[in-house]
């Protein structure tokens, strides 16, 4: 074997068809380099911006909604406090509407005990006078059939029946004042 039989069947010695294989290779890849490639890589970086920008989206919307989460437990606090109040409120003005009702009540109850008091008087008044009148008379009457004999004029019985009427009258408020103390 020759000393170039033996370097032809070396396969580190590089000989002209690898060279042919290596430009070939070369040209390829700069042709693949150069126009495939910005074809492939250009959807590709699109593809990631909105990979990026929905990760970006993602993070808004949940910082969104944990501010919206906070507004509503918020809201949702005052609400509730206003309720409260509301409530609060309306049970003290319910209060306040029953103390009025029964302070009404009461002074209409007093209003009309007094007036049912001053209609009994009235009556209680009216019927003593009657009554002293016909005591008056019959006394008068009495008087006469026990003497038998009319006992005077008109004048001197009226001034009579007036002062046993005064009499009486003095009796009663004796006997009220009694009754009063």
């Amino acid at each position: 074997m020759s000393h170039v039989e033996a370097a032809s069947n070396n396969f580190l010695v590089p000989n002209a068809t690898f060279i042919v294989e290596l430009i070939a290779f070369l040209i390829i890849l700069a042709i693949l380099g150069r126009y495939v490639l910005p074809r492939i890589q250009r959807p590709l970086s699109e593809r990631q911006r909105m990979v990026a920008k929905q990760i970006e989206d993602r993070d808004e919307a949940r910082k969104r909604l944990a501010e919206a989460e906070r507004a509503y437990q918020d809201a949702l606090n005052e609400a509730r406090t206003e309720a409260a109040q509301i409530r609060e409120h309306a049970r003290e003005e319910g209060q306040r509407t029953v103390d009025e009702l029964r302070a009404s009540a009461q002074e209409e109850s007093a209003r009309i005990i007094a007036r049912g008091e001053d209609q009994l008087a009235g009556q209680r008044a009216s019927i003593v006078r009657e009554l002293r009148a016909e005591i008056g008379t019959l006394a008068v009457e009495l008087s006469e059939k026990i003497v038998d004999q009319p006992l005077a004029q008109d004048s001197d019985v009226s001034s009579t029946v007036s002062a046993f009427l005064a009499g009486l009258a003095a009796d009663d408020r004796a006997r009220s004042g009694t009754d009063t103390s």
